[in-house]
């Protein structure tokens, strides 16, 4: 939206649809949030997940801690 269209209070339809469906949702009770969450598309990110995948495979406990998982791990399979 431009700076002109703000400052006279005109709206796209879409900006006009998000305004009405967020004030529905405080209606009902809601409010919204930020959530920040690690790039999984990061080089940074990768390289610590293969880093701590690696030190749990090499763990002495890495075949009793998969079976933790295994038992806990809801995978619908039937």
């Amino acid at each position: 939206m431009s700076p002109a269209r703000a400052r006279k209070g005109l709206r796209s339809p879409v900006a006009q649809r998000v305004q009405k469906h967020r004030k529905a949702l405080r209606a009902a009770g809601l409010r919204p949030i930020q959530i920040w969450v690690p790039d999984v598309r990061s080089k940074r990110f990768a390289a610590q997940a293969h880093r701590q995948s690696l030190a749990v495979a090499n763990s002495p406990y890495e075949k009793d801690d998969q079976a933790f998982i295994d038992s806990i791990s809801d995978w619908n399979t039937t």
